[in-house]
């Protein structure tokens, strides 16, 4: 791997550190790790990054040991061979990056509230209004779509992205023959965080489903709508005592990172990776995602929007950063005369790779009349 490749990443990370302390300090709070279904992220990421590396190491361990005896003798030599010091450490700063981003990512929205009080919920649900002819968004997707067995479906999809972030950081990094598109991946994820937060901070607002609950009533209940609730106690909580309750507020609209982040796999994956599967399905749950967001009353289609915009901009950047920006290089002329090499391969095709460039042929002339 290139030297520095994740110095963006530890820069962001940083910089978003810096910014979490420095707020938390004016507020007198303390920093908090947040914690989700699955335990506290320090212990999330870690472990999800330590069953896929037993996943790679452990069936070649396996298959190579002649007795239980001898398996623990493979299971060193094989980690040993699969994961050198030279590979596993970026990965390790790569995952130290991406948690310490995403905590104070986490601390930022808690402190959102507390230090923007004004909220422009009433202009962004005009702005919906203006969009779509006077009916909310959501609204169309209620009749469009039903209110039964496929809300069930979308709350499966949105919760499913709780699991697919730590899960897709995990399979990059542990990923053999891809470290610069770990990178690049894992830099853009950390930059979604930041441009996020500034998102929060530029336009507070709370969601439609909070703003206007009414449109909602008619949902069943589910995973989202007992999130949706959570979430709500949870602010409210910290707004009545912010030093005196545990409880995270983790309540922001505008932008979605749920829209920007799955974009940003989406299309680097579009960019990297051959296999035509996983890019369809990586597609399909994107824009499902963007659905449900309208549909549950998460976001305002600006949302939505800006969530393109912030994960657009985040994969230039971390391309940028982590050197994986393209160029057409043009094949110098080899001195001996044979055909030199040059770069081939679309965005598609994944990596690009080195292929013999064929010898132009000189153009047949006829001796001139004078």
């Amino acid at each position: 791997m290139r030297p520095g490749a994740y110095g963006m990443a530890v820069a962001v990370a940083v910089v978003s550190g810096l910014v979490a302390i420095v707020c938390a300090l004016h507020l007198g709070l303390p920093l908090r790790d947040p914690d989700g279904f699955l335990g506290p992220t320090y212990v999330r990421l870690p472990l999800i990054v330590a069953l896929m590396l037993a996943a790679d190491v452990l069936p070649r361990a396996v298959a190579r040991a002649r007795s239980a005896r001898g398996l623990v003798d493979q299971l060193v030599l094989v980690s040993r061979e699969r994961w050198p010091w030279r590979r596993l450490l970026p990965a390790l700063l790569g995952l130290v990056a991406f948690y310490a981003t995403y905590v104070s990512y986490r601390n930022l929205k808690h402190f959102l509230p507390l230090l923007r009080t004004d909220i422009v919920d009433d202009e962004l649900v005009e702005s919906d209004l203006w969009l779509t002819g006077g009916t909310a968004p959501a609204e169309y997707l209620h009749d469009l779509l039903g209110t039964g067995a496929t809300a069930h479906v979308l709350s499966w999809v949105y919760l499913a992205f709780l699991i697919f972030v730590p899960a897709s950081i995990a399979l990059a990094l542990v990923s053999r023959n891809r470290s610069r598109e770990a990178s690049w991946y894992v830099t853009a994820l950390c930059i979604n965080w930041s441009l996020g937060t500034a998102s929060y901070y530029l336009l507070p607002s709370k969601g439609p489903v909070y703003a206007q609950p009414e449109l909602f009533w008619d949902l069943p209940e589910t995973g989202t709508s007992s999130l949706q609730h959570s979430l709500l106690v949870s602010r409210w909580l910290v707004l009545q005592d912010p030093q005196g309750t545990e409880r995270i507020q983790s309540i922001a609209a505008f932008a979605s990172l749920h829209v920007s982040i799955i974009f940003t796999a989406a299309l680097i994956a579009q960019l990297t990776l051959r296999s035509v599967a996983v890019r369809t399905v990586l597609w399909g749950f994107f824009g499902l995602t963007a659905i449900s967001t309208i549909y549950f009353g998460w976001h305002y289609v600006v949302d939505d929007v800006a969530g393109l915009a912030i994960g657009g901009i985040a994969v230039l950047l971390a391309a940028w950063g982590t050197g994986n920006v393209r160029t057409a290089d043009v094949p110098e002329p080899e001195p001996d005369g044979e055909p030199g090499e040059s770069e081939v391969g679309s965005p598609v095709d994944g990596p690009r790779r080195l292929s013999p460039a064929r010898p132009r042929r000189r153009p047949e002339t006829t001796p001139s009349a004078s």
